[in-house]
């Protein structure tokens, strides 16, 4: 009975530890946050949005936005020229070139740029297969 009573109380012990070692792991090695940054802007705030640039003109929307491996965010494809969709192509750029900007209460994203410049850059495709935006063929 002794031992029924000290294998009982082992298991109960290693159950209740395994169950809490993994969120104590996670919380040690900064995987949990207890706060997030008051002024981080959610994904949502760039993705499918449109871009305008320093003139208030649109010059393209935001098609995907690229992670490295790391999680940083590096690239943005936007969606430039075109008409309904027709004749648009996909271009690169880099994430820290749109900035975020609030105007009758509103946010917008702006870039320094201009359309032209965003028409004649190198176009990118998005290969399903290979799950990557790779440089345009035509």
């Amino acid at each position: 009975m002794r031992t029924f009573a000290s294998a009982t109380a082992i298991a109960l012990l290693l159950t209740s530890a395994a169950i809490t070692t993994p969120a104590v792991a996670a919380q040690e090695s900064g995987q949990l946050m207890t706060s997030v940054p008051g002024d981080a802007l959610p994904v949502s705030e760039y993705y499918k949005e449109d871009v305008y640039d320093a003139h208030d003109s649109k010059i393209g929307d935001i098609r995907d936005v690229l992670l490295e491996k790391s999680g940083q965010v590096a690239a943005v494809i936007l969606g430039v020229g075109g008409f309904l969709g027709i004749g648009e192509k996909d271009v690169a750029v880099p994430f820290n070139a749109i900035r975020v900007t609030e105007k009758d209460g509103k946010r917008y994203l702006v870039m320094d740029t201009t359309k032209e410049a965003l028409q004649s850059a190198r176009g990118y495709t998005y290969e399903r297969n290979k799950g990557a935006w790779v440089p345009a063929t035509k």
